[in-house]
């Protein structure tokens, strides 16, 4: 064990013959003996109560017991959320021993006092990861009570012990108030110093684009490192060692490539199928564990999706993807706890497509081998200073601040975690952000403001590459979107409260449920209401449209950054608005609140948003047609043919 951090180092030496005797006390508990200078892991009073500061539940019952079965011709959302849809944690849930129960003032983790706490609060996390998460599990969860007042963060902290809650003070007044260090500061910047390069940032073979999507103050992801890149994650700079931590999981180290299944030559798995055939031995994959299942693009796709106008813009990429629990490895064949959502050709050539760029791309099964589980974030709250004013940032969807754009949470490479109760305000850019992230819940949260909205994706409510996740009665203001993208499937956000869209951003998401929640979008809120390093998603200019309620991504637009959003995203009984004017009434956006109006849906298969011309190339300026086939425009692709006089399509009651 290394020795204890400077945050720890405020607090020892204060010690009375009390302190003396708990500092043996933990010494025998982790067969430590007297260490000069302190104690490595002292057993420090624990919260009298364990549950303490846990958030009050959300107005909406989100209990197993209170989701509907199968609605027909509909997706089965009732497994969304926490463990499949299982109760988020409560006292009963915290483990028992005091060891694992820890008070982080007891480790220099000191409010009020404008000293550096981070190292402090890495340290405990650090040491409940080496003594606590082994012996852990879902109904032994280990707790950091952080103080109430104000926390000083200057660099991200690094949350990676499993079954673990970072839980704020009971009366609601813990502010992490993170000013990043000059070790964190991007150092490179785009040639127009607008946002950060993160094809400049290398270290040895590291790239800058393996943080993506960016630091932040917690970031709940493996820190382990592939053998392949230890020796460069020894040589970087404390700058650069960042680049390199979670590489066990990158696909191009953990995949396994695939091959034909029986009788379908080029395709390793359809739609609907469970079981993938594998070229090589399945590696790091075992019954229980984690699996991303990626499909390479291929030129085939691109033009089925509305996207083929343009071939320069084509990518080599995994665009289809989604975590799976294997049920079975057998040989060359895994088995998955649920039917695949697409097809899966070999590459992007054995469907019969031509190369992109000159080269065929291989689709792979990815195993999470390092996931963070079991971790939850309650009851704080999180700002990002850096002098900048919130008046300013308000509806300004430009980047103030490029070398410190910051997220507050990221959640990568993760599975069965929650955020409940956190408050932000004023973050870099994301609030709260996923990346290859399973059975997640985002529950009771407010996040107000970012300053940094500007080009390239940043200042959203964000799930990426989220699955069969719950967000639920969060509260958002300032922000740019609430965001689905790249994959994002099986996912539920109901009986939330934005003013800002709810934004299909492409990238084939699907089966995304919106249900109860309240967007009043006001005029303010368009791309082009900005004034420092604007600009649109995929990195051009800002443009002239203004964003409604909903906005869905046309193959033709979406292509330059991730492609079409896909088939069936369900909206349904939501209160939908949008000042057209300025000063000007909110008038209703798809007001029929018994409809249920599902997106990217002919009936039986996936169909583009179309009008009488043919698929639009841009939901701008079309966002009020009429695609329903109701009208004599002739539109198509929103599909209204099932019937839903509910309340919800996902609660059986809602009482609110």
């Amino acid at each position: 064990m290394g020795n204890p951090s400077a945050g720890k180092r405020k607090l020892i030496g204060l010690g009375t013959a009390v302190a003396v005797c708990a500092v043996i006390a933990a010494a025998v508990t982790w067969g430590i003996m007297a260490l000069v200078g302190g104690p490595e892991w002292e057993n420090t009073a624990p919260p009298a109560d364990p549950a303490a500061g846990i958030p009050a539940g959300t107005r909406l019952d989100l209990s197993a017991g209170n989701r509907r079965a199968l609605v027909p011709g509909l997706y089965d959302w009732s497994r969304a959320g926490y463990r499949g849809g299982q109760e988020l944690p409560g006292a009963a849930q915290i483990n028992p021993d005091p060891a694992c129960r820890i008070d982080a003032t007891g480790y220099g983790v000191t409010a009020n006092d404008g000293q550096d706490d981070t190292d402090a609060i890495q340290y405990v996390i650090d040491q409940v990861k080496e003594h606590c998460s082994p012996g852990a599990g879902y109904d032994k969860l280990s707790l950091i009570a952080l103080p109430s007042g104000t926390i000083d963060v200057s660099h991200q902290i690094g949350v990676d012990a499993d079954f673990l809650v970072i839980r704020g003070a009971a009366d609601g007044g813990t502010k992490l108030v993170f000013r990043p260090d000059d070790n964190t500061a991007y150092d490179t910047l785009t040639s127009d110093g607008s946002d950060w390069d993160e094809n400049a940032m290398t270290s040895g073979d590291g790239k800058g684009g393996w943080l993506w999507p960016g630091r932040a103050l917690f970031k709940v992801q493996s820190r382990a490192v592939h053998e392949d890149y230890q020796k460069d994650y020894e040589k970087a700079d404390d700058d650069r060692k960042d680049l390199f931590e979670g590489t066990v999981n990158v696909h191009w180290k953990s995949g396994v490539k695939l091959a034909e299944k029986p009788g379908d030559a080029g395709y390793a798995a359809r739609l609907g199928d469970t079981t993938i055939t594998l070229a090589g031995k399945p590696r790091d994959i075992t019954v229980g564990g984690l699996v991303n299942v990626r499909a390479a693009n291929s030129a085939s796709f691109y033009r089925a999706m509305g996207a083929g106008a343009d071939p320069g813009k084509w990518q080599n990429l995994h665009m289809r993807q989604q975590i799976f629990t294997v049920t079975k490895v057998d040989g060359k064949t895994i088995t998955l706890d649920k039917p695949l959502e697409y097809d899966v050709p070999v590459s992007s050539t054995s469907d019969g497509s031509a190369e992109i760029d000159g080269k065929s791309y291989d689709s792979k099964v990815a195993p999470i081998v390092d996931p963070v589980v079991g971790v939850g974030i309650e009851n704080l709250s999180i700002t990002q200073d850096t002098g900048l004013d919130a008046a300013a940032a308000a509806h300004n969807y430009g980047n103030m601040d490029p070398a410190h754009a910051m997220n507050g949470i990221v959640l990568k490479w993760v599975a069965d975690c929650w955020v409940r109760g956190v408050r932000t305000e004023m973050t870099g850019s994301h609030p709260l952000v996923t990346e290859e992230a399973y059975h997640v819940q985002i529950v009771g949260n407010s996040f107000t403001g970012a300053w940094n909205k500007g080009k390239g994706g940043n200042g959203y409510f964000r799930g990426s590459r989220v699955w069969d996740s719950l967000y639920a009665e969060n509260t958002t203001r300032g922000l740019r979107h609430f965001t689905f993208q790249w994959s994002a499937s099986g996912n539920v956000v109901i009986g939330n409260d934005f003013d800002s869209d709810l934004n299909l951003h492409g990238g084939w998401e699907r089966n995304n449920l919106f249900e109860l929640n309240k967007v009043a979008v006001p005029f303010e809120h368009r791309s082009g209401n900005c004034s420092a390093n604007c600009g649109e998603e995929g990195g051009g200019g800002p443009d002239e449209s203004a964003w409604y309620p909903i906005w869905w991504g046309a193959g033709a637009k979406a292509v330059k950054w991730s492609g079409a959003t896909g088939p069936r995203n369900v909206f349904h009984g939501n209160e939908l608005t949008k000042q057209e004017t300025q000063g000007g009434p909110f008038a209703p956006f798809y007001p029929d609140k018994t409809a249920v109006y599902q997106f990217g849906w002919g009936g039986t298969t996936w169909q583009p948003l179309s009008t009488k011309d043919g698929p639009i190339a841009d939901w701008a300026g079309h966002e009020k047609d009429d695609y329903s086939g109701g009208s004599s425009e002739g539109g198509s692709g929103v599909f209204t043919g099932v019937a839903e006089p509910g309340a919800s399509i996902f609660l059986k009651e809602v009482a609110r």
